[in-house]
């Protein structure tokens, strides 16, 4: 009998830490008020509806200004964070655009060319749903839906490009 209460306390204790999980996005630092962007030198944290994160397994975090220039960085480790490996990233973060809530970079909707600008200019809007970014796409006049491993060094010089 003691076995299945702790089973089933077990199973509880699982369930919350998964609505916890999903209602209050994923956990990491926040960009403090001196923290720069390593990709364009832009104080983060004026721009919190917009921040993104790549944390290491040490604990170490850098932050963004955007998701473009999350990507760029990510493109190229060795000229923006000599010494960092990707293998040592223990988690990519952006921030949710309707619920403003931290979600994983990796499974996220991006939508790119709509009305919507952010600090850097053109921007990619991070979604957590397909829905929802249909429906940003289509109330915002995007012009495509892209995955975390669609983005591409091309892409992002294009968005830099866009008047």
């Amino acid at each position: 009998m003691a076995n299945g209460k702790r089973l089933v306390f077990a199973l509880l204790l699982a369930c919350w830490a998964a609505l916890a999980a999903a209602q209050g996005g994923i956990s990491v630092p926040k960009p403090g008020p001196r923290d720069l962007c390593p990709v364009c030198g832009m104080l983060v944290a004026k721009y919190p509806n917009w921040t993104a994160t790549v944390l290491y397994k040490d604990g170490h975090a850098h932050h963004f200004d955007g998701a473009k220039d999350m990507f760029k960085y990510l493109a190229d480790l060795p000229k923006y964070a000599p010494g960092h490996k990707r293998e040592d990233i223990d988690a990519i973060v952006v921030t949710e655009f309707y619920g403003l809530t931290k979600i994983d970079a990796t499974q996220a909707f991006y939508v790119i060319g709509s009305d919507v600008l952010g600090p850097m200019g053109h921007e990619l809007v991070p979604l957590e749903t397909q829905a929802d970014a249909q429906d940003f796409l289509r109330e915002h006049k995007g012009k495509r839906i892209l995955r975390f491993d669609e983005v591409k060094p091309g892409l992002l010089k294009k968005l830099d490009d866009e008047k």
